[in-house]
């Protein structure tokens, strides 16, 4: 087979390289920038070009080669190219053909367009890998727009009462559509993490506050604070009294995820591709083998055998997808009610 899965990640022996590996290697392509699937110590990187900035920031200054979406390139008689996954800005599938063989790993992706990011597009194969954070019938996502206007009306019913609004997301994705999906003239301060996200990514910093330690509340206007999730609980928190609460997440989908992290409330809003969405993209492919990943891998890929009669087995990987304080809702008595259609 053109790609094997090993103890250092998905290999491409006649390429010689690895996809998102999780051991240092000599030539790795790398899917998207979030730490799990970009990791530090290869000595040779390839990704797509929106992702050279970002790697750098957080890995250093490696050694790094990038592609624009659907720029092919050969190597030993492969021939390689990247496809927009939807997921975050430079996150690309990974397409690899070699004679009669055309696989695709898909990293993490989004179907649902998200207005930032360029779209995902299902990319025809034999050999499709795909995740399953959200693979389960109960995730359905709404529509962007119905979460920005839930997120704005929030903020604006906060500000007439005075509080302060501290919305949560991840620093390198939910951060950036958080922002562009606020439509308001309040005062907006980032956590320290999320602007240098910001300027990485070469996003436009110059409507919001960055965070320093001299910030007092004075009863000035009421502020709309972006932090991640590591302030949750403390002092970093307590200056910006009084509040209310969000988190933006795929879990928000789950009531016992917002009671257990003492939300005020959530909003569903997610990188990865909900239930319906896994379903089409895996169908778009046309690949009759379908290799599942990190997420509900055992129960998605039962579905994929049973519904629509595919060679869909589960890889153990250490990709984790989406979380919540790296804690998902798998043990709640929520998800005890959860049944496959």
């Amino acid at each position: 087979m053109l790609l094997q899965f090993t103890n250092k990640g998905i290999y491409c022996p006649q390429a010689a390289l690895y996809i998102d590996p999780w051991k240092p290697v000599n030539k790795a392509i790398i899917t998207h920038a979030h730490s799990d699937h970009a990791r530090y110590g290869n000595k040779n990187y390839l990704a797509h070009t929106h992702s050279e900035n970002i790697l750098k920031h957080r890995l250093g200054n490696i050694a790094i080669e990038t592609l624009a979406y659907n720029q092919p390139i050969n190597i030993n008689g492969v021939t390689i190219s990247l496809h927009p996954a939807g997921h975050i800005i430079g996150s690309a599938q990974v397409r690899l053909a070699y004679k009669n063989e055309v696989w695709v790993v898909s990293g993490d992706y989004k179907v649902k367009h998200d207005g930032y990011t360029v779209p995902f597009e299902p990319i025809k194969c034999n050999h499709f890998i795909t995740e399953s954070t959200f693979g389960l019938p109960i995730y359905d996502f709404p529509e962007t727009e119905s979460v920005n206007l839930k997120m704005n009306n929030w903020v604006k019913q906060n500000a007439s009462e005075g509080l302060n609004s501290v919305l949560i997301g991840y620093a390198l994705g939910k951060a950036q559509r958080i922002l562009k999906g606020l439509d308001t003239d309040l005062p907006i301060l980032l956590h320290n993490t999320i602007y240098q996200t910001n300027e990485a990514l070469q996003f436009d910093n110059s409507r919001y506050l960055k965070f320093n330690t001299d910030y007092k509340n004075d009863n000035k206007n009421p502020h709309i604070i972006l932090a991640t999730s590591s302030v949750l609980g403390t002092s970093w928190l307590k200056r910006f009294e009084d509040y209310k609460i969000a988190m933006c997440s795929g879990w928000m989908q789950l009531r016992g995820t917002r009671r257990r992290q003492n939300l005020d409330i959530g909003f569903v809003m997610s990188d990865h591709a909900d239930w319906q969405s896994l379903n089409y993209a895996v169908q778009a492919t046309g690949a009759e083998n379908v290799y599942v990943t990190h997420g509900y891998k055992s129960l998605y890929s039962k579905w994929l055998r049973e519904e629509y009669k595919l060679n869909a087995v589960e890889i153990d990987t250490l990709f984790e997808g989406e979380s919540v304080n790296k804690s998902m809702d798998e043990d709640g008595q929520e998800e005890k009610q959860i049944l496959m259609p």
